[in-house]
């Protein structure tokens, strides 16, 4: 495993010399002293892991097609945003609009997130993107949502979601563990129940974020999952001018 210390390095400097050792053939890395470098993993489409100790800033794993980022700690806004593939696993809390546009690929985050997160998030053909919540999230969680899979579990948290849940979803389904006032839902949306495939489609990504972080599964879904799901696939259509 190469390493690098990134304390004192600005971002560009940082980004620089990790594509550099990844275009030597380096396919582990390790970055300590991380203290807000932006735009890590970037861009990146080589099946590569990148292990951060610290804190990363914004934008982390943008535009990211392939590798595996586990940090160590916590991280900033924009984590995954318009991500295509690959993994980013945050063994801590995460900020605002995590998996802002994202394409594909998995998100997993063990603690709490911001406002905003799976804004804009989308499916495509083979590309479905997936956003699990160890923690609660605050308002406007999924956002726009026109594709994909967001979970969030609630786990040694006050409240597992905030207001305007789903606002603007008119694609891709959320599970939230546990209850949901109806008042904190979006017009958009509707909770329904959950199907045979639904819950095997939780198991296989609630499993994963389990296993990465030594959770037992079982009990987790001792607790049953509300299905947020939206009305319509076009939920501003009749203020359209056309």
């Amino acid at each position: 495993m190469k390493e690098i210390d990134a304390q004192g390095l600005h971002y560009r400097s940082l980004n620089k010399r990790l594509r550099n050792l990844i275009k030597e053939g380096h396919r582990s890395l390790f970055v300590r002293n991380v203290c807000g470098q932006r735009y890590i993993g970037d861009g990146i489409g080589e099946e590569v892991e990148i292990i951060i100790e610290g804190v990363p800033g914004n934008d982390l794993a943008s535009f990211m097609d392939g590798p595996r980022i586990i940090v160590r700690g916590n991280a900033q806004d924009a984590v995954g945003n318009t991500m295509n593939k690959g993994e980013v696993i945050i063994c801590g809390d995460a900020g605002d609009i995590v998996g802002y546009s994202m394409r594909g690929g998995r998100i997993f985050v063990q603690g709490n997130v911001g406002y905003r997160v799976g804004i804009h998030m989308k499916a495509y053909r083979e590309f479905f993107p997936v956003v699990v919540v160890g923690g609660g999230a605050r308002d406007f969680l999924g956002e726009y949502m026109a594709g994909g899979l967001l979970v969030v579990l609630g786990l040694n948290s006050g409240e597992i979601a905030g207001d305007f849940v789903g606002t603007g979803m008119h694609g891709g389904a959320m599970f939230l563990r546990g209850r949901i006032e109806p008042a904190r839902l979006g017009k958009e949306v509707k909770a329904v129940k959950i199907t045979p495939q639904d819950m095997s489609l939780l198991k296989r990504h609630i499993g994963d974020f389990c296993t990465f972080f030594e959770l037992d599964v079982e009990e987790i879904f001792q607790k049953p999952f509300t299905k947020i799901y939206p009305y319509s696939h076009r939920p501003y259509g009749t203020i359209y001018a056309y």
